[in-house]
Order: C-alpha cells, then structure tokens, then sequence
C-alpha cells in the first residue's frame, strides 16, 4: 500500500509523497496529473491542496532528502518555504535528526527543529535562498528597468509601489493600507501577471502587504499556479526582506513577524556585508494519512483510498485563535 501524508505550513496544504516507498518509479508526469485529478476530486481530504511534495533521497552531501515542488495545476514550482518546513519535519522524523540539509531545484538548504509554537504544534525553521534581484531571473521584461526596488510601475498601476525579488521563486511585493489590500486589485493584477502579459511572461507571485508596526507584516498572496493561498513562504520571505531593504540602510539583522490568512511565521532577515540571510521560521502540521493501492492512486481510484486524520489541527487552531 501506498501512504501519503497530508500537511500544512500556515495553511499551505500539500500531500507529502515519499517516492522511496515505489519499487517502480512513478513519472513527474503522472504525479502532475495526480495532483491535477486531486485538486479536482469531490473528496473533501483531498481536494483542498495547493499541490504535492515529492520526497526522493539524495545524493548531495549532508543533504537527507529532495524535495520537489508539483503545484495544484500540475506545474512545478522552484521552491515553497512552507512546504520545505513540513518536509524538513517527515525527514527528521524518518532519520531522527534535527539539523540537516534538504536538496531543493535550485539549492542545497539547511533546516532545522525548532521548540513548539504551543503544545502539538511543532515549528522548524528553513533557509530561503538563493536571492536574485536581476530581471533575467523572473523573468520581467518591458518595464524599463533592470531591477525593480520600491518604485511605481504605471504599466501596473498607477498608484503602487513594486519591489521584485526572487528567492528562487519570484515575486512582486508592494505594500498598502488596509483598504487597498482589502479591495479587487490584488486579483486583478495576480490574474493578469499569471495569464497572458508583456510583462511576467512565466508569471510572477504577487504579495501584497500591510505594515501593522515596526517589524509586523500582513501579507496576502495571489500565487503563480494556485490562485490565493492561505499563505506563501516564499512570499512571506522575500516580503519581509523587502521590508528591511526599505526601512533599513546598511547590515540588518531583524525578526520580523509575518500574519497571513493561515496563521502567523517568524522572518530572520539579515544582511552581512553583499549578503542575504533568510530564514523562514513557522508550524509544520500533519494532518492525516491517505492510504491507497499504488495502482487505484495513479488511475485516480480515490474512493478505494482511507484517510485517517490527526488531531494536530484543532491545536493549531487554537494557537491562531490566541494569536487574535
């Protein structure tokens, strides 16, 4: 029988699928399409995913494990911050360590365990990198700029103020009153970046943001291959850097507390000499267990699958409710 662990990091959710479980390896194609059928399904344990984590083992020294990222519509995304915590904890768990590194698309990232956000809500905390301002890596393009660091785009819109980093993912931020995060835009400019432009002809994330106080963010994202997201890791992370680029001169070193629809994340920014040190610190819940034949899961047999669920959710709940 075939296992997948169902898991949240603020509310991103994901199935967790361990490849070294197969004898036979299933194909990146058949994975997208699973992750497609998924999202796609009428079963309420399975549908309401933004994607699955593929988990292979790994060959890169100190590294316990690969993930790569297969988002809802079947695309494969660079990174995902929130995703990687959760991996971070099935890997520590299976190995019994709790420091170590995780080989990802476009690096080798340390990660490690942190103390519990409350009781049975277990944290951990990932490295983001690498971070790219340079707009071959978007890529953007006929914005007339090279770079793009808290200045408007009027091809955008009118008013706003765009940061664009990658972290590898990338991103476009800007931060707004609560009225305007709150309003249509968000979605318009997400739908439009992410469908047929001029501009971000791969599509970009789109993170808008609130500063609620010094060093307290709210951050919404409309995700490249999601839609709205309960919250991104990434976006999270390059938000917060972003924040301190623009708020800071010179070497930083700052924690900054990031809200989100899905709960709350810890942001370590730091920058030492050319430098950017990124650490994404926040839950990793598991949410339950899907238990399927290989055969009826890649023939998207679903119903002749079980799901048995945990009790991590209603402590995580109750830890964003006292957040409040």
């Amino acid at each position: 029988m075939t296992e997948l662990l169902k898991v949240h990091g603020s509310e991103n959710t994901f199935f967790i699928l361990d490849l070294t479980q197969f004898d036979e390896q299933p194909s990146f194609a058949a994975i997208s399409q699973l992750a497609v059928a998924m999202k796609a399904s009428d079963n309420p344990n399975l549908n309401n995913i933004d994607g699955i984590l593929v988990v292979e083992n790994s060959d890169h020294p100190g590294c316990l494990g690969k993930m790569t990222v297969v988002n809802a519509d079947g695309s494969l995304a660079s990174m995902c911050g929130n995703g990687l915590r959760t991996v971070t904890r099935y890997l520590a768990h299976k190995f019994g360590q709790t420091s170590f590194k995780v080989e990802t698309q476009d690096a080798d990232l340390a990660v490690e365990q942190y103390p519990d956000l409350a009781a049975n809500v277990p944290a951990f905390g990932v490295q983001i990198s690498p971070v790219r301002f340079n707009h071959a890596a978007f890529p953007f393009d006929n914005l007339g700029t090279e770079e793009i660091h808290d200045q408007k785009l009027p091809e955008l819109d009118d008013e706003l103020k765009f940061t664009a980093i990658a972290v590898p993912n990338p991103h476009l931020i800007s931060f707004m009153p609560k009225n305007v995060l709150e309003s249509d835009k968000l979605e318009k400019l997400g739908t439009y970046l992410n469908g047929e432009n001029p501009y971000f002809t791969d599509g970009v994330n789109v993170n808008f943001a609130e500063i609620l106080a010094p060093d307290t963010l709210f951050v919404r994202t409309f995700e490249r291959g999601v839609g709205f997201t309960n919250a991104c890791g990434t976006g999270m992370t390059s938000t917060s850097l972003a924040y301190a680029l623009n708020h800071y001169d010179g070497d930083f070193d700052r924690i900054i507390t990031v809200y989100n629809p899905g709960g709350m994340v810890k942001v370590h920014v730091q920058k030492i000499g050319d430098d950017y040190h990124l650490q994404l610190i926040a839950n990793a819940t598991n949410l339950g267990t899907f238990t399927i034949n290989a055969a009826d899961l890649f023939k998207h047999n679903f119903s002749n699958g079980t799901f048995t669920t945990t009790d991590e959710e209603t402590s995580y709940q109750a830890w964003v409710n006292s957040l409040k």
